[in-house]
């Protein structure tokens, strides 16, 4: 008997191309929310501002406090043709990075930049990724002076774009809160707060936690497996200290609400749940922790910790998709985005948000 869970094609739906947000909307939390509660399987159209409304004191918000590094790069080779490189993994100490580049560069070949900077193809690998040797070290400082925020593909920036919107982007493609540098790609269910709603659930008796999750390649990579089971995801770098770790134990106790925001901190809290996560009156409790976590959650998953999701819209066929239809379900997800199509709701990173009770 066919699982239909299991299949990638049935996470599949139609989106007009005009519904694709270019830009944030001007105040962060003007976006829309599309709640989602589960138990009665019923909509409601809000806005984000009124995300406090759904909280109580004792409940806790866990946030993933991971910056985006500026990690697109424009060089040229030898021959003055543009060349644009995304680094994988912009934060590590060495002078070799794992990049993604384009066009293609044969091995042995050098690319230049501003500042002296040239880097040497190494090697290459079978998921596309390419290493490569830079002459001198402080490449990350350079990419904060010189990089452009990598925003996914289908935001455009293309031609002079992306050095226009630069400074737009840097701002707005980081979270408020964002604090620790690691990340390729924002959590973006994150953008839509603001210190002023902070304030509120704070003022509200909401107890607020925070983890860092690195977010990489893994999450956007599209799958090219046909069966769900034969994915395999990419390790990203996250933390838990202690002091977080008992705000969440805190609430789990006490049976509130254990909101994650985003797919990311919920990929880091059910890691550290199965790694060292343990046992008390029938609960899991948690564990400050840190590691890699090469997590893929989709239906069949049973969540050890959170009880509340609060998410953005996510492309066809990809992993956030999937595990947003492991919280609730594929087909009430896929209901929930036909009406988001029919009520024009801005989908992906610079979009609209969501909240799955």
């Amino acid at each position: 008997m066919t699982n239909h869970d299991n299949i990638l094609l049935n996470y599949n739906y139609e989106i007009p191309e005009s519904l694709i947000a270019q830009k944030p909307v001007e105040n962060r939390q003007d976006s829309k929310l599309f709640v989602i509660d589960r138990a009665s399987e019923k909509f409601y159209h809000r806005r984000f501002s009124d995300i406090i409304e759904y909280f109580n004191s004792g409940d806790c918000l866990i946030i993933n406090t991971t910056k985006v590094v500026p990690s697109r790069l424009f060089g040229k080779k030898i021959s003055g043709g543009k060349v644009e490189l995304l680094f994988l993994d912009p934060c590590q100490q060495s002078e070799e990075y794992k990049v993604l580049l384009k066009p293609f560069i044969a091995i042995g070949k050098k690319i230049y930049f501003d500042d002296g900077y040239e880097c040497e193809i190494l090697s290459k690998t079978e998921l596309g990724e390419t290493l490569v040797k830079f002459n001198k070290s402080g490449v990350l400082e350079f990419l904060q002076d010189y990089g452009i925020m990598p925003l996914p593909p289908y935001i455009n920036r293309k031609g002079n774009l992306a050095q226009e919107l630069s400074d737009f982007d840097k701002q707005r493609y980081q979270t408020i809160y964002a604090k620790n540098f690691g990340a390729i790609a924002a959590p973006t269910a994150g953008l839509h707060f603001t210190d002023d709603i902070l304030t509120c659930l704070k003022e509200k008796g909401i107890n607020i936690a925070t983890l860092t999750l690195h977010v990489g390649w893994g999450t956007f990579r599209p799958i090219t497996a046909m069966e769900l089971n034969n994915h395999n995801m990419l390790p990203e770098k996250f933390t838990l200290d202690k002091t977080n770790a008992e705000i969440i134990n805190s609430a789990i106790k006490t049976n509130k609400k254990i909101i994650a925001v985003g797919t990311t901190s919920v990929r880091a809290i059910e890691t550290i749940a199965k790694k060292v996560g343990f046992l008390e009156n029938d609960k899991t409790y948690m564990q400050g922790c840190s590691g890699e976590t090469s997590i893929f959650i989709y239906p069949g998953y049973k969540f050890k910790i959170i009880n509340t999701l609060i998410t953005n819209l996510h492309l066809p066929k990809s992993t956030p998709l999937m595990m947003t239809s492991a919280f609730s379900s594929r087909k009430l997800m896929l209901r929930a985005y036909k009406e988001a199509v029919q009520k024009k709701y801005r989908f992906f990173s610079y979009g609209d948000s969501m909240l799955i009770l």
